[in-house]
């Protein structure tokens, strides 16, 4: 990180403490406090009576040094609760005043910027968690996400958006960083290139991304960033928050009139601006051995030898004595890196299989089915949006479906969300759970909203279709039901769903 932005922004920590203050001496609501706090990655946690801090980082990569003031800080802080976002970053829960203004100090002391990390401002730059070490990507996608995200904080200071502006880079088809419905996405092509995606999001409305560019060198990235502030600058919606997200410019202008708008400005950024990139994308230079490791969460790297340990905490939620093992675990491993990933998992890249093994030993209290590996955000019981608590729900169904102990990918990975802001991704979830209420009988009780059949991947991206809305109290055991039936035919889930389509519904409706 560019210590120009570091000191840049230390500046600004002054107010940060002072609104602080008032917030906790209730000098200030929670409302109030929050159009503040955010656009320095620091939220108010439901109640008021705590806060939350957002460490951002680019692409998700943590290096060793920013693990050892993670770790640190979770002892020096005696911090309760840790979630991996879906934005690839680091929150730290339950703090009091006093913790979130010296965290947000030493975050700075330590290289982490966490400006911008909420607000009205470009958040974390996204990129696929395992860019550089994956086989079969078409190219090494991060070093270019990491300058687009110190090119952005530029624009924290001087430009005014209409709403959060997220950018994201993917490596293959995958596409784990959603760019094809982001609000600009990069997607590698198997050419070396990128195509553009602008002007697509979740959230209430969701839309598919305009296709505005396609074929370009990475080395212009930076011409198509610009161009996509200065779109959503003249074009974005300031009056209605409700409206102003990017994706909702094409209801404005059109999908034709929007792909116009963005290469009308593009045509003038590439006429006055010198942004190119010029740099060489940086080598792993350690070599694994001959010895081979099978295990469903090790992944061989595309170099030769070295291997990628998958840990997937319950809910993105790792203990925070996991930190410090890890630390200490790496410390003697050469060029190890951590690299969070959109789905809540982590992922430990450049290990040989010895060094896998001592990874996959220390990780063992992860998810172990594809099921677990659901993602829940973090829910009600801490978020001022929520409607409901997706962690506990999260919990409740892991907890029951250990029960019936089915085979694994019997049932799918989930997705739930707490509220129609889609933190967990559920429109483009297999199987989506998005938090509401249900009237009764007995009156309103907690509940979700159900979806079905979406996909992230390029090229077969679709929207979960909405079934209806189910009680909470019984989604637990709607799994429990639906997994007894599929796996009673010998099937998993990606094959019921496709072909006893009907017998899904029949299942899903005895509940909604």
């Amino acid at each position: 990180m560019s210590q120009n932005y570091i000191e840049e922004f230390r500046g600004d920590l002054k107010e940060f403490h002072e609104m602080t203050k008032k917030f906790y001496q209730k000098d200030i609501n929670i409302a109030e406090y929050k159009k503040f706090s955010g656009g320095f990655g620091s939220y108010a946690q439901r109640g008021g009576n705590a806060s939350m801090l957002r460490l951002r980082f680019a692409g998700g990569e943590i290096t060793k040094e920013q693990l050892l003031f993670i770790a640190d800080s979770i002892e020096k802080y005696s911090i309760s609760l840790i979630h991996f976002s879906t934005c690839q970053s680091v929150q730290l829960h339950n703090l009091s005043e006093a913790q979130v203004c010296g965290l947000i100090e030493e975050s700075f002391d330590h290289g982490i910027i966490t400006r911008g990390g909420g607000g009205d401002y470009p958040r974390n730059v996204m990129c696929s968690p395992l860019s550089g070490v994956q086989k079969g990507e078409y190219f090494d996608t991060l070093p270019f996400a990491k300058e687009a995200a110190e090119y952005l904080l530029g624009f924290i200071h001087k430009v005014k958006l209409p709403r959060k502006l997220k950018v994201a880079f993917s490596n293959s088809r995958e596409n784990t960083t959603h760019v094809t419905f982001r609000d600009l996405g990069f997607a590698a092509t198997k050419r070396g290139t990128f195509d553009v995606y602008s002007a697509g999001g979740l959230g209430r409305e969701p839309k598919m991304g305009v296709l505005v560019a396609s074929d370009i060198e990475p080395s212009k990235t930076l011409y198509y960033i610009k161009a996509m502030v200065d779109t959503f600058v003249a074009y974005g919606n300031y009056e209605s928050r409700a409206k102003s997200r990017a994706r909702f410019m094409q209801d404005a202008l059109g999908t034709e009139g929007y792909r116009r708008a963005y290469q009308e400005k593009l045509a003038q950024v590439l006429d006055s601006e010198q942004l190119d990139l010029n740099f060489t994308v940086p080598e792993i230079k350690k070599r694994g051995t001959k010895e081979t490791l099978e295990h469903p969460r090790a992944i061989p790297q595309k170099q030769e030898g070295l291997y990628a340990v998958c840990y997937h905490p319950i809910g993105g939620c790792p203990k925070p004595e996991f930190f410090s093992r890890l630390y200490q675990a790496i410390l003697p491993m050469e060029e190890v890196l951590l690299r969070v990933s959109p789905d809540e998992s982590l992922y430990i890249i450049n290990l040989t299989a010895e060094e896998a093994r001592t990874i996959l030993a220390l990780t063992e209290d992860g998810a172990q089915t594809y099921f677990e590996t659901s993602v829940s955000c973090i829910g009600a019981s801490i978020c001022q949006i929520g409607a409901r608590d997706s962690q506990g729900l999260l919990k409740a169904c892991i907890e029951r479906v250990r029960r019936e102990n089915f085979p694994d990918y019997v049932l799918p990975k989930i997705y739930i969300s707490g509220c129609p802001s889609s933190c967990s991704g559920h429109p483009i979830a297999a199987l989506g759970f998005r938090g509401g209420v249900k009237q009764t009988p007995e009156g309103p009780k907690p509940a979700f909203a159900v979806y079905e059949m979406g996909c992230p991947l390029q090229g077969e991206e679709a929207f979960g279709t909405e079934l209806g809305v189910m009680l909470e109290a019984e989604i637990p055991e709607f799994l429990a039901e639906l997994g007894r039936e599929i796996n009673a035919r010998g099937m998993v889930y990606h094959d019921f769903i496709q072909k006893c389509h009907e017998d899904f519904l029949n299942i899903a409706g005895r509940f909604l």
